[in-house]
């Protein structure tokens, strides 16, 4: 989803979290929402927030087609809720690209996203990717997919 977030509304959460933790570098990260609708976006940073989603996939070819960097190991992102308000703040912890039909269970599980199964995850991405994939291809059983595994960094839980 391109939930384009307000500057300053990110600056000022980021320096409230900068208060709380000071070891934070002075400069916010990217700023961006899960999900393809405010309603998805909303859910997705309930699970982020609530610890049950400590993953999630994104689409290699959907990179290409933005241009956008792909995300790195160590890296900090701002997490918007539906209506592009800065709500959390994550940490990049590994990265692995995949075949979307050799996406692991245990990444599945990590995602959050319906009963926590394979053959939920697949479904999911696969109706995500065919429906609002950047890329003209949008979805192939082959397709790389980059399996991003993350940690809460604020709000503690």
């Amino acid at each position: 989803m391109t939930t384009t977030a307000d500057p300053a509304a990110v600056a000022a959460y980021w320096q409230r979290v900068r208060t709380e933790i000071p070891n934070l570098p002075a400069e916010a990260p990217e700023a961006c929402a899960f999900g393809a609708t405010p309603e998805h976006a909303d859910g997705l940073l309930e699970l982020v927030v609530s610890g049950v989603k400590t993953g999630t996939a994104s689409s290699v070819w959907d990179y290409e087609a933005s241009g956008d960097p792909m995300p790195q190991v160590g890296e900090l992102s701002i997490i918007l809720d539906g209506r592009g308000e800065p709500r959390a703040v994550i940490r990049t912890t590994a990265l692995e690209i995949v075949p979307f039909d050799e996406v692991s269970e245990e990444h599945a599980h990590a995602e959050g996203e319906g009963d926590r199964t394979l053959d939920a995850w697949r479904e999911i991405h696969e109706r995500f990717w065919r429906d609002h994939s950047e890329d003209p291809r949008g979805w192939a059983s082959d397709m790389p997919v980059l399996c991003e595994r993350f940690v809460l960094v604020h709000p503690a839980a």
